[in-house]
């Protein structure tokens, strides 16, 4: 095969993965440039080693050679943000929660997303890189745990605490109801006086 017919390969086969490398990059960098500069450099990663892939599929092999480049780079630029993660590890527990057609439907539904993004991006990268592979790119357990290079076990256990933290962190706060909150009120005026 000719250098030519690899790279018409490499682009039949890889390139209509790239919206989805760029996505687990944005999440795991939680910044789009940086996405960019990541997806780029695993693109030649993948480019180098495209002969490599024999009979696998080309997304779950291409996103593993994105988490390996978004980890790299995390490790030189943001070494804080990279913890090894088992399952004795209880930091996951001590995290906190962050701070229709109709305009107001669709201010709410953007206030909604925003408030998810939010909490995605706050929780651990090991989480967030599973329930991104998931979730957003709807990979088997199998996938995942490959590309992460994890057990499929770790893969579950670590999709339960992701979802765990994201549904405390979006959790609404308790209020009392508001008659309560109007009679505690009308209680303090009037001890004030």
């Amino acid at each position: 095969m000719t250098d030519t017919d690899e790279q018409l390969r490499f682009e039949r086969v890889v390139l209509p993965h790239l919206d989805a490398a760029y996505n687990l990059a944005r999440w795991l960098t939680r910044n789009d440039h940086d996405a960019a500069d990541v997806v780029q450099e695993a693109m030649l990663r993948a480019l180098r080693y495209f002969g490599s892939l024999r009979g696998e599929q080309a997304r779950p092999w291409l996103l593993q050679i994105v988490r390996h480049t978004c980890f790299s780079w995390l490790q030189e630029n943001h070494p804080h943000e990279v913890i090894s993660l088992d399952e004795s590890d209880s930091a996951w527990q001590e995290i906190p929660g962050p701070s229709a057609e109709e305009p107001h439907m669709l201010a709410s539904r953007n206030a909604d997303r925003a408030r998810i993004d939010r909490a995605l991006s706050s929780i651990p990268v090991a989480y967030r890189e599973v329930i991104v592979l998931r979730e957003m790119e709807d990979l088997s357990y199998k996938d995942i745990a490959r590309i992460a290079n994890i057990p499929v076990g770790t893969v579950m256990s670590r999709l339960s605490r992701a979802r765990s933290l994201l549904r405390r962190m979006l959790e609404p706060q308790a209020h009392p109801p508001l008659r309560q909150r109007a009679v505690q009120h009308e209680r303090e005026v009037s001890d004030a006086s």
